[in-house]
């Protein structure tokens, strides 16, 4: 698996979480100030630098859980709030999103044009903010440092390990549905016509070379399908056309979007356990995202006026229904880790929570490092 999947996994599904929360905010007419506000305070804790910096250093793809837990704790670090059915529906929402979008890159370094789609997107909904475009800048130079350069093979692993992490998801969303793109049980629906990748030929001639390397006879045949030559290339730079739509809005035409367990996969939930296996880097990862989350404070209304709840459903109703029906297994309660109170335990842990945290005491406590977030997540 490739140890430089995780910040585009984090920040495609980033990207189609603002789509998703943009959408629902004009939906629900909240006001047009305290929507920029959840915009800007969520793309502002996403872009953390101290956050980005551990999120770009080599390392293997958190647990489904671990991944989960950092989202619901990004959807509520502004004054908005989500019911745990509706902070479900839109984690199913962006992650069937974006397992889509890989599975329609025509090549594996497209994955990198589709997250640029994304942070470009993201760089639109705060560009009357200059302090957070910023960040998003740097991390689009971070991305553009990190990515360029790497090979095919490597871009090949990128996606090899993305579809991994999504190949038990068979949630179905109704635009999907509606579109055709997905079958009922939840599967994908992959096109046999369209433009190949960009430097690959129009399949439907077969070439036959001498020992010497001279082409002697040629031979066509029938593709199967509609296929036309690449245009040009995408842009990777921070400006540019990406020419590719993934990864681009696709709640920008207002439509219902529904998601549903799939007959299959609602089934085999009651019997499958996701990632029962331990994992041997539990303790590091449950220390990492102590001292990634730890910074991540969430912003807390000040009154009751201040703050509002968001529905991702028609109605309350359907809610409650949503979150009754839902098998337990693939149901998350939202987690706050906090920081290890034991500082001594890991000085350069201390060192970091430091420069996070503008203000707030810690009590000492006896327990040894990582012990008391393990606990703590036993319970996911």
């Amino acid at each position: 698996m490739s140890s430089r999947t995780l910040p585009l996994l984090f920040i495609n599904l980033g990207g189609e979480m603002l789509y998703i929360l943009d959408q629902r905010l004009r939906a629900q007419n909240i006001p047009a100030d305290k929507a920029k506000k959840v915009m800007n305070d969520i793309i502002t804790t996403m872009f953390n630098k101290k956050f980005l910096e551990e999120l770009f250093k080599p390392q293997e793809l958190y647990s489904k859980k671990a991944l989960r837990t950092v989202f619901d704790r990004l959807a509520h670090a502004s004054i908005m709030r989500l019911n745990q059915a509706s902070m479900d529906k839109l984690y199913d929402l962006m992650t069937m999103a974006f397992k889509y979008q890989v599975l329609l890159c025509p090549r594996p370094k497209d994955i990198l044009l589709v997250s640029f789609n994304h942070m470009d997107a993201i760089k639109d909904f705060v560009k009357d903010t200059p302090s957070v475009l910023g960040q998003v800048d740097e991390t689009y130079r971070q991305l553009i440092e990190m990515y360029t350069t790497l090979s095919s093979g490597e871009f090949q692993l990128i996606r090899q390990t993305l579809l991994i992490f999504f190949q038990d998801m068979h949630i179905r969303v109704s635009i999907f549905l509606k579109d055709k793109v997905q079958n009922s049980n939840g599967r994908f629906v992959l096109p046999t016509s369209g433009p190949v990748p960009y430097g690959s030929q129009v399949p439907c001639l077969i070439r036959m070379f001498s020992c010497s390397g001279e082409e002697v006879t040629r031979r066509q045949f029938s593709n199967g399908g509609n296929y036309t030559a690449a245009l040009r290339e995408g842009s990777f730079e921070i400006f540019g056309d990406r020419v590719t739509k993934l990864g681009t809005n696709m709640y920008s035409v207002s439509r219902p979007v529904e998601t549903h367990m799939s007959g299959a996969s609602k089934n085999s939930a009651q019997h499958t356990k996701v990632n029962v296996a331990p994992n041997p880097l539990a303790k590091e990862e449950l220390n990492l995202l102590a001292m990634l989350m730890g910074g991540l404070e969430v912003q807390k209304p000040g009154n009751a006026d201040n703050g509002f709840r968001v529905n991702l459903f028609a109605t309350d109703e359907e809610e409650e229904e949503a979150l009754i029906s839902r098998p337990d297994d693939l149901s998350y309660g939202v987690i706050n880790i906090q920081a290890t109170k034991d500082q001594q335990a890991n000085a350069e842990l201390a060192k970091i929570m430091g420069e996070f945290t503008e203000s707030g005491d810690q009590s000492p406590g006896s327990s040894s490092k990582g012990d008391d977030l393990l606990a703590m997540m036993d319970g996911l």
